[in-house]
């Protein structure tokens, strides 16, 4: 039976990623082209760019047979159509363990690269690292994954942050906390959005309260303001990650991931109006009050995918060059709707859904199975 990345697991110990607490990252080389050190720049010294911003490519993954079990070629199904569809406007770079490259090859067709890299799952968002610009380029922040605090043992993702920085020739910055690309969103001007429960977490970083984690998170991406979320802990793997939430479109305005037709007063529910709430009387890092547009789920009833942990959220999109793609789940009436919405904040993009019911299964999205390169400065 395949382990679903959101469901609630056993915890294995944070020991078994070779991983340690957070504050003890060491600064070692990676042993590629990529040299390692800690985030001692001063905030000014960095910049985290919004994803609206130009690319040079977009990194994902191919998931294993060790995770996806019986459910993998649908699975890998998913993931080629993404990959495909992305490649028409942007290069995609496919990581393959040993093995997977020539059924990887096979199913992306020619105009996506594969490179050899050992993983375990299709999650690039939350094992590739954040890349920032730096005082000399594109550094890449290793986030120290640790299977979502400990609840999954991936013994090869842990390791993709290095062996990526390693390949691409980008300084390896070792973060001193741990945390997950979609735990982090940006409006590319200096604020981050970032729910509690995902980053301020024993699983995570025991020891640490959230006024230093947010001045880590600040030094580390080049923050002036981070607005912070409650989320949601203990009820799916990623303890509630912002990218499933809320999304910055543009400086001052957000999508807001609203419950759908019959949806229950839940904790995923009351999360939302807690953003609401949050949002309605926040700034950004500029002093601007922030527009929020609400992207409403899906009817239940009327989706094609099922399970506890199928993600249904919109906001979960991926903005590439030229395009926005965004997840369909069946409810024709909520997915038209989601495309209209998109299609008015991003007027001079190309607005493209796709089916990625196995995913959703698993308990992501789009955005999770994606992570985009910026284009270095000067290009």
């Amino acid at each position: 039976m395949r382990i679903s990345r959101r469901g609630v697991l056993t915890a294995a110990g944070l020991g078994l990623l070779g991983i340690g607490t957070a504050g003890c990252a060491p600064a070692t080389n990676s042993g590629g082209r990529s040299s390692a050190t800690t985030d001692g720049h001063a905030a000014m010294d960095r910049r985290l760019g919004a994803e609206w911003e130009p690319h040079e490519l977009t990194v994902m993954s191919w998931p294993t047979e060790a995770i996806w079990g019986e459910d993998l070629q649908d699975v890998r199904d998913d993931l080629a159509s993404v990959a495909a569809a992305i490649a028409a406007y942007e290069p995609v770079v496919l990581l393959a363990s040993p093995g997977d490259e020539e059924d990887a090859a096979y199913a992306v067709g020619d105009d996506v690269e594969i490179l050899t890299v050992p993983v375990d799952d299709l999650w690039a968002r939350d094992t590739v690292p954040v890349f920032v610009e730096g005082p000399a380029g594109i550094e890449g922040v290793d986030l120290n994954f640790n299977g979502w605090g400990g609840k999954q043992f991936h013994e090869h993702d842990a390791g993709v942050g290095a062996a990526v920085l390693a390949e691409f020739g980008i300084p390896r910055v070792v973060a001193s906390l741990v945390a997950e690309g979609g735990s982090l969103e940006t409006d590319g001007q200096g604020t981050l959005l970032v729910t509690e429960s995902s980053i301020v977490n024993d699983n995570r970083n025991p020891g640490l309260w959230r006024d230093e984690i947010e001045q880590r998170l600040m030094d580390l991406l080049g923050m002036r303001k981070v607005i912070w979320f409650d989320g949601v802990y203990d009820q799916d793997i990623t303890d509630a990650h912002i990218d499933s939430l809320v999304r910055f479109v543009a400086p001052g305005v957000v999508l807001l991931d609203v419950p759908g037709p019959g949806a229950p007063d839940d904790v995923w529910s009351r999360s939302s109006e807690q953003a609401r709430s949050v949002l309605a009387s926040a700034t950004d890092a500029a002093g601007r009050p922030i527009e929020v547009v609400e992207l409403p789920q899906p009817d239940f009833a009327k989706i094609r995918g099922d399970g506890d942990d199928f993600l249904a959220s919109y906001v979960n999109f991926f903005i590439a060059n030229g395009a926005v793609f965004v997840p369909e789940f069946g409810d024709r009436r909520a997915d038209r709707r989601a495309q209209d919405v998109l299609q008015e904040q991003f007027p001079d993009r190309d607005i493209l859904p796709l089916a990625i019911d196995t995913v959703a299964s698993g308990g992501g999205g789009i955005h999770c199975a994606t992570h985009d390169l910026p284009a270095r400065p000067g290009e």
